[in-house]
């Protein structure tokens, strides 16, 4: 029996040392929800963890670049549903100039309204979004995911002469009214395809936002996987993990006090 080296004392003193570290990681994952408070905890993890979250803000963000772009394509929408109502006026306007009982006193008055509209067309096409023009043909590029890749997005033009040149058109007489009428119909065409363009634009769009939403989902759903913490496994740690610190204390108590039982070797 010796009294300068304790090994059972240092033993345990170790062992407790060890179920302490253990009580207050277990501690510290309870009361913070999550499985990585430091690198130390687990340093893959806590890797995959950082890349998975960095995506999700991308993800994010592309998102938003999304909901945005959709709303500019709701915006062209509805002043080209106005410019529907324009034309298909203008349209009319042309037809009952060549009313043979009409004056050409009427046919100006037909032709003061249609000029008004044509106008009205005209003044649409420089309208902008938040200062980007949005009749001028342009084919924007969104970004649709994380890694910055882009839709590009079908433009519309108001500024080319399918609709420009119906200011010069007129309805004033016979003679001059069914080439304004052809005019105003292939105005009509044009308008027609690039509503079902934009159509497709925001088609599109909301595919890749719900695409994206769905993947951010599950990037959640895997990071949870390496992060949070399941409290029921946590608390049954917890327990063993305090019942093991309070007998270590005691067996140390109990293991510091065996040297004193060679006083009685020497009493």
């Amino acid at each position: 029996m010796v009294i300068n080296t304790n090994l059972s004392a240092q033993s345990s003193a170790n062992l407790l040392m060890q179920s302490s570290a253990q009580l207050s990681q277990s501690l510290a994952r309870l009361s913070s929800g999550s499985k990585i408070n430091s690198p130390a905890d687990d340093s893959a993890g806590l890797a995959v963890s950082m890349n998975l979250t960095a995506q999700m803000g991308r993800n994010t963000a592309a998102n938003d670049n999304i909901g945005n772009a959709i709303s500019f394509n709701q915006t062209q929408d509805g002043y080209l549903q106005q410019v529907s109502n324009a034309l298909n006026r203008m349209s009319e306007l042309a037809v009952q100039s060549q009313d043979v009982t009409k004056s050409d006193s009427d046919r100006s008055l037909y032709q003061q309204d249609f000029n008004t509209l044509a106008n009205y067309i005209g003044s649409v096409s420089t309208k902008d979004f938040n200062g980007v023009t949005l009749f001028d043909g342009s084919q924007l590029n969104v970004t649709i995911d994380s890694d910055a890749n882009t839709f590009s997005m079908n433009g519309v033009d108001l500024t080319g002469t399918t609709f420009a040149g119906l200011a010069n058109d007129s309805i004033s007489s016979m003679a001059t009214a069914p080439t304004a009428l052809n005019d105003v119909k292939t105005a009509i065409a044009q308008l027609a395809k690039d509503r079902a363009d934009i159509g497709a634009n925001m088609e599109t769009l909301t595919a890749y936002s719900n695409q994206l939403s769905t993947l951010n989902n599950n990037l959640s759903a895997a990071n949870s996987q390496i992060t949070d913490v399941d409290v029921a496994q946590e608390s049954t740690n917890y327990a063993k993990y305090n019942i093991l610190v309070q007998t270590g204390t005691a067996m140390l108590a109990q293991a510091n006090a065996l040297p004193q039982s060679v006083l009685k070797l020497l009493s």
